[in-house]
């Protein structure tokens, strides 16, 4: 082979600088290419508690592990010669349009994760086009969410407290400040199990000790936005000292009953969707009480250990109840990859709540966007591969299920 001196004209294709990013929440936005990646950056940036609290789930934390391993025990099949130049991502959900198939989901103490918090969610989701969830554990008010998104669809998220009266109030207030659709949590009687929270003594507002203070040294600008900005409280009950499981079974109704769900949905004016079902029975019981959708969720794993898998029920429920109401699916996801597979197998949508809060502790706002963009671009990506160009488009056949748990008979 014969050797040459390079030339100058040779290598000046080859010399292609990208121009410095010297914003260091762009830069590593930026670099974030998955949901994983998002949440390492928040590991990085957040105190252990704080963090603790979004990542872990209940006991030994088997059913937020087993969703995920759900979501990865799949097989796509794939049409090819297709047209795919095109994509509409869009559906219709609850009576109005998202410009994605999945919403931000409703998720608690969110400022305590990172300060813009709701209002970073709130104002993302806006721009997206997709809803958005404020939980009853928020920490922005009903009304402040509102003006954040004043354009854009807002959820709100209510828990059946012991007091009532307290609890219509804010349903009353969702309903002035026109959010569209209620979601009633009903896996919560009592609060899980959450051990990385008591053994971080995880309490509501995170207590200054020698080792919060150890863990918050590499991690500056958390502390300094957590001091500088307005004390971390709940937008819809008082201001609570004590441990979250504390808060938690004070304020939970273990009396809540189907009666209960059907006297809220006549206090209610917008569509009404309950969150939390698990087995088929439920879902068809709450389907003949005249609910406008439900999710498949068990908490993000955050209430019973070893409870059943969501993406492993919604082909039988979808089955059951698809035609009559709305099926919705959360806990677990990760990927877009993960939503077209819900969307395949019977979902209408889907609820994003770790991915998110991961987004909102790597980069804030930015990175809420940033959390959007990943999931959007899968989503694209995978339904061209797919041979798809709409969401009506995916069925079931376009996916495997495999089953790592197979009950035993006998």
């Amino acid at each position: 082979m014969q050797r040459r001196v390079p030339r100058i004209a040779d290598l000046a294709p080859l010399m292609q600088f990208k121009k410095p990013e010297f914003n260091a929440r762009t830069r590593r936005l930026t670099g974030a290419l998955t949901i994983e990646d998002l949440r390492a950056i928040a590991k990085r940036r957040t105190p252990k508690a704080a963090f603790d609290y979004t990542d872990g789930s209940a006991e030994a934390e088997l059913s937020l592990a087993r969703a995920r391993q759900a979501f990865e025990d799949i097989e796509f099949h794939p049409a090819i010669l297709r047209d795919v130049s095109k994509v509409d991502t869009s559906c219709t959900i609850l009576g109005g349009r998202s410009e994605l198939p999945f919403g931000i989901a409703p998720t608690g103490f969110t400022r305590m994760m990172q300060t813009e918090g709701e209002y970073a969610g709130a104002r993302a989701a806006s721009r997206a086009g997709i809803p958005f969830s404020l939980s009853t554990m928020g920490t922005a008010s009903i009304e402040d969410v509102k003006a954040a998104n004043p354009h854009g669809r807002n959820w709100f998220q209510l828990y059946m407290w012991k007091d009532r009266d307290r609890s219509m109030a804010l349903v009353d207030r969702a309903a002035a400040a026109g959010y569209d659709t209620l979601l009633v949590t009903v896996d919560v009687p009592v609060a899980g199990a959450r051990l990385r929270d008591k053994r971080n003594g995880m309490s509501i507002p995170p207590a200054l000790t020698a080792k919060t203070v150890l863990n918050a040294i590499p991690r500056p600008q958390w502390w300094i936005d957590f001091l500088t900005t307005e004390p971390l409280a709940f937008a819809t009950l008082d201001r609570w000292s004590g441990t979250v499981a504390e808060l938690l079974d004070t304020m939970f109704d273990p009396t809540v009953t189907f009666e209960d769900l059907a006297w809220i949905k006549s206090q209610w004016p917008g569509k009404l969707v309950v969150k939390g079902i698990q087995t088929v029975a439920d879902a068809r019981a709450v389907t003949a009480l005249g609910a406008d959708g439900m999710v498949l969720s068990n908490h993000g794993g955050r209430q019973l250990d070893r409870a059943p898998i969501p993406f492993h029920l919604l082909p039988e429920v979808a089955a059951a109840v698809g035609a009559d109401t709305e099926i919705i699916l959360d806990t677990g996801i990760m990927s877009g990859a993960d939503i077209v597979a819900a969307i395949a197998l019977g979902a209408r949508f889907t609820l994003v709540g770790r991915a998110y809060l991961y987004g909102l502790m790597a980069g804030g706002e930015a990175g809420v966007d940033r959390m959007i963009e990943i999931l959007s671009e899968q989503i694209t990506r995978t339904m061209r591969l797919l041979g798809v160009t709409a969401l009506d488009e995916l069925t079931p056949e376009h996916v495997t299920q495999f089953r790592r748990l197979i009950p035993r008979k006998g």
